[in-house]
């Protein structure tokens, strides 16, 4: 038996997106937390969900004698994660959750069944759970940092905040062994002719956008030292022989020269990959951006969010539109591609700010573009102003949906983001056409659908003022 079985609740199959777009990858943080204590004397199980069924898994919470269960959690996979602490104390098991969403949501969770969230980092409060001679005595669990629990009139309990850990260097690579990470690269190589890994080189990002979550690993960065980082590929691509790689980082490119010293770490040993990654365009320069070419960067992922500058300022987003236009030129000017993440709905967005937006991407012509309606997430200050503006209305039970469900009062229809997005891609295509001359016959139809979507948003934006939304 062992003393832990770790599982994250996410499931390909119940996933249609994802089905459509096959980019799925490992979920690295809870084979950390595997690695850590199983070099501390642990005996700990992974149950990989990602190509498994809820089925299987509640066979093996049934079958298996009873222990410890640790499932990591997000908004994402809430109603999956509810339904396995309900199987799982049905067979006995002891359930502790963690992740970025139970720590907003400590007594959501406690009552659905988690004996324990942990909040914050989990390897060193696991470590330590899992040396209590038992999780049932309330007063040994008030003195191990960084967890919430109910007590014995079923109050929420919260222990003082446990410290981030100081040295990643320290930590253990993820236990890929633990899973079949074959499963993930053959997956990639079937839909896209390539496999794919990934890894990371630091925890956690120190800004301060007002939408985004920090319950894991607040507003630190931490970095592992280059030569490290360098020895994890190298071992990666001798054992895996993957395609590409993913650096699953926030921002991958706050440290410019951490970057040149990784850079000179792969040059010495030879080792190139092509590689995509997440920054920001305040920390993109030429030199970067150089850097980034030379190792094999051919697609960098920037969190535009807006082209209007006052939501930018609204988001505390810290960029301004020309330093995002300027990281993409810079991007295409050495072979890379570059994606925008892209957000409507925020809030104080008017029609003009959604125009704003569509003539950013229009000017920037970034290679790829993602749409998303902004959702305030718990914890955040975003979430923080809608609920105490009275705006944030729950309209499914918490426990079968998300923070995406919740209804976000003054903001304008669903339908109306579907036509900026039609009116986005559009005018994208237009500007596509415009240099291709064979297809100069196409512009005439295209240009009237664009001007049918942009007389349907500015309807749509009149409507909701009529209705004071």
């Amino acid at each position: 038996m062992s003393d832990l079985l770790l599982t994250h609740g996410y499931f390909l199959s119940a996933d249609p997106k994802e089905q459509q777009i096959m980019k799925p990858y490992p979920p690295l943080g809870i084979l950390y937390i595997c690695s850590y204590l199983r070099s501390r004397g642990f005996s700990v199980d992974v149950f990989d969900s990602t190509f498994s069924a809820p089925e299987v898994l509640y066979a093996r919470l049934r079958e298996q004698a009873p222990s410890v269960l640790g499932i990591y959690a997000n908004l994402m996979t809430r109603s999956n994660v509810v339904r396995i602490l309900a199987e799982a104390k049905r067979y006995g098991w002891k359930t502790i959750v963690g992740g970025p969403e139970p720590g907003a949501y400590t007594a959501e969770y406690l009552r659905c069944g988690a004996d324990i969230v942990v909040i914050g980092e989990g390897e060193l409060t696991l470590q330590e759970l899992l040396s209590l001679p038992t999780l049932d005595d309330i007063d040994l669990l008030r003195g191990v940092r960084g967890i919430a629990f109910l007590d014995r009139h079923g109050a929420v309990i919260g222990t003082p905040p446990r410290p981030q850990i100081p040295d990643l260097d320290a930590q253990p690579w993820p236990a890929r062994d633990a899973i079949e990470i074959e499963r993930y690269i053959g997956a990639w190589r079937t839909h896209h002719g390539m496999g794919s890994v990934s890894l990371i080189t630091a925890r956690g990002c120190p800004y301060r956008c007002e939408w985004c979550s920090h319950q894991v690993y607040g507003h630190t960065h931490r970095r592992r030292k280059p030569r490290l980082v360098a020895d994890e590929l190298e071992w990666l691509i001798h054992r895996y022989k993957p395609d590409m790689l993913w650096i699953a980082d926030d921002v991958f490119t706050i440290h410019h020269g951490w970057l040149q010293e990784w850079h000179e770490q792969l040059r010495a040993r030879t080792l190139h990959i092509p590689f995509e990654c997440i920054s920001r365009a305040d920390r993109l320069n030429e030199a970067a951006v150089r850097t980034l070419a030379d190792l094999g960067c051919f697609r960098l992922w920037i969190g535009s969010e807006s082209g209007s500058q006052k939501i930018l300022d609204r988001m505390r987003r810290g960029v301004t539109i020309e330093q995002v236009q300027h990281a993409i030129r810079l991007c295409r000017n050495y072979g890379i591609k570059t994606g925008m993440f892209l957000m409507w709905g925020y809030e104080g967005e008017e029609l003009e700010d959604i125009e704003a937006t569509i003539e950013h991407v229009r000017v920037s012509q970034p290679d790829v573009f993602l749409t998303t309606v902004a959702y305030p997430i718990k914890g955040t200050p975003y979430f923080k102003r809608a609920e105490e503006q009275g705006l944030i209305r729950q309209v499914r039970p918490w426990s079968e949906s998300s923070d995406r469900d919740l209804e976000i009062g003054g903001r304008q229809s669903a339908d109306t983001y579907q036509i900026a997005n039609r009116l986005l891609r559009h005018e994208a295509d237009l500007v596509q056409i415009a240099r291709e001359p064979s297809r100069s016959s196409e512009m005439d139809a295209l240009k009237a659908q664009i001007s049918s979507e942009r007389a349907g948003l500015q309807a749509a934006f009149l409507r909701s003022e009529c209705h004071g939304s």
